[in-house]
């Protein structure tokens, strides 16, 4: 049994990137439904969608690769860990490589970027970082 969705989510993408697969599934939750949403917006990955196998859920995830095959993801980190919760206010959630990368946080408004929780005024758990 898995006990942290994000991680295991985020481990399939980045080693399916590495081997220039296509598709990728990730076990569903909602967290993680969040995450991918965020992902698609910001153009990392091409899109998502729920399937549902044996009444257990899955999201088949679809990569993006640019004309060359090269990852539309350079690096994808999980921060916040189930031994080592990192939280972060408003005012500590900073731009990540000069804005070129992504900080996505979970906040009390929901999951979004770090962009937009300092816009919004709030803070939270940093889930993970991509660039």
């Amino acid at each position: 049994m898995l006990n942290d969705l994000i991680s295991d989510g985020l481990t399939r993408i980045r080693n399916a990137s590495m081997r220039r697969l296509d598709t990728t599934k990730l076990l569903h939750s909602n967290v993680v439904e969040s995450v991918l949403k965020i992902l698609a917006e910001k153009g990392y990955i091409e899109s998502y969608n729920l399937i549902e196998e044996d009444n257990k859920k899955f999201i088949n995830v679809v990569l993006k690769y640019n004309e060359h095959g090269k990852s539309a993801i350079n690096e994808i980190t999980k921060i916040s860990k189930p031994g080592r919760r990192i939280y972060q206010t408003k005012d500590e959630i900073k731009r990540f490589k000069n804005g070129y990368g992504t900080v996505i946080v979970s906040t009390s408004k929901g999951v979004m970027s770090g962009i937009e929780a300092s816009k919004a005024g709030v803070g939270g758990e940093v889930l993970c970082t991509v660039w």
